[in-house]
């Protein structure tokens, strides 16, 4: 059984928690010990209606200030498929978590307030699922019962928000009139919004194909570690174990490892300790060379007729997730899947304008939740290929080499 992650994004208010609640309870993914506790701290209990925004709403401090202010993950399954659920806070000055919920998922789900329409936190939100790469979009239109269901005010929202999809080559888009509170077309399609022929909005998210959407073309390993027993049984035993960034790999293929850039071939590769012809992506394996190589954790194992860049100085689109400002001559650490190595900030280049993509005057320094243009330079070549072409070895995080806190997150160019 796979694993779709989705993100849910939208403007305050718009019902994302409540959205994520009516998903767990009406899939019947919820524990009876946590279905009583949100019973027990609902605020409308005299209405006779749970508050199922509870579920996400985890910490105490969204519940009084009545938002949700960080990134709170749910995880449930269907006899389909499971699912890891990110829940992001709909405020500009949380950019930065909307930045982490979304670097891993497949999909976003982007709410819609029937009554307002694509508003400018609708367009940020796309804005920042194109920059990301996210290829599937749901554009749920919540609150349908408050419009009575009509299907010229749905039809409107959907046109105005495929010009905004066209403009930032959102492709697959996917439009459902829901209502969160009352349940419509969450689950079960609804007899209240009788003229939508379409799936519910759990069906699309069973439904929606993410195999390929693992690149299989352009082969990336990167060692996570080097495997050497020495002992009497397994005295030459010399593998290389990570996870498939990418692509596919087989027994015989000629391999470069970079960034030294010496060659060999693959002489064995083992999978859940055995020994297979072939692997492909995103399997964990062990490979084995027919020469002995120094390689160690961060090296690249590549097929040779497929190289991605090597180089030292990287243009990178970079969200600041840090408090403290950021300013060209700052040092950090850089990782990008098992490599880190230390890094200069350069230059800033620019500053991405998050609600219309406008490209501003280089500020002095980056603020927290600020997308900006840098130039970065590594003490050693890296390994990588741009974002857009190859997600999985185009992002990389920075990181403070005092506390070791990860202060952004980056886009390679």
């Amino acid at each position: 059984m796979d694993i779709l992650r989705f993100i849910t994004a939208g403007s305050v208010d718009d019902g994302k928690s409540t959205l994520i609640g009516r998903l767990l309870y009406d899939s019947k993914s919820i524990m009876i010990d946590q279905l009583e506790a949100i019973e027990k701290q609902t605020k409308n209990k005299e209405e006779g209606e749970i508050d199922l925004a509870l579920l996400t709403d985890g910490l105490r401090a969204e519940r009084e200030q009545g938002i949700t202010i960080d990134v709170a993950y749910k995880y449930f399954a269907t006899p389909k498929r499971k699912f890891i659920i990110a829940d992001a806070p709909g405020h500009i000055q949380y950019t930065r978590n909307m930045v982490t919920g979304a670097s891993n998922a497949n999909l976003i789900i982007i709410l819609v307030d029937a009554r307002g329409g694509v508003v400018e936190q609708t367009r940020r939100h796309s804005i920042i699922a194109s920059l990301l790469g996210l290829r599937h979009v749901v554009v749920a239109v919540n609150k349908m019962d408050l419009v009575n269901n009509s299907q010229d005010v749905f039809n409107n929202i959907v046109i105005d928000y495929a010009n905004l999809a066209k403009s930032l080559g959102l492709e697959d888009v996917t439009y459902i009139p829901i209502s969160a509170l009352k349940g419509h077309n969450i689950v079960d399609k609804s007899d209240e919004i009788g003229w939508y022929e379409g799936p519910s909005l759990l069906e699309v998210l069973e439904n929606v194909q993410v195999q390929q959407d693992i690149d299989l073309e352009h082969a990336r390993f990167p060692v996570q570690y080097v495997i050497r027993p020495q002992t009497e049984d397994l005295h030459d035993y010399r593998g290389y174990a990570g996870k498939l960034v990418s692509g596919i790999y087989k027994k015989g293929d000629a391999v470069t490892v970079l960034p030294s850039g010496i060659t060999s071939t693959i002489s064995a590769i083992e999978t859940g300790g055995k020994q297979v012809e072939e692997a492909f992506a995103p399997q964990s394996i062990v490979l084995h060379l027919a020469d002995d190589i120094d390689i160690s954790r961060g090296d690249v194992i590549v097929k040779s007729t497929d190289l991605p860049q090597v180089e030292q100085e990287l243009e990178v689109l970079l969200c600041w997730m840090d408090s403290k400002p950021l300013t060209a001559g700052k040092k950090y650490l850089l990782q990008l899947n098992t490599t880190v190595v230390k890094s200069v900030v350069k230059e800033i280049e620019y500053k991405i304008d998050v609600n219309t993509l406008e490209q501003l005057a280089a500020p002095e320094q980056a603020a927290l939740n600020d997308i900006v243009k840098v130039v970065i330079k590594t003490a050693k070549p890296l390994v990588f290929d741009q974002y857009k072409k190859l997600r999985g070895n185009g992002g990389a995080i920075l990181i403070d080499e005092t506390s070791h806190v990860t202060v952004g997150a980056c886009m390679i160019q």
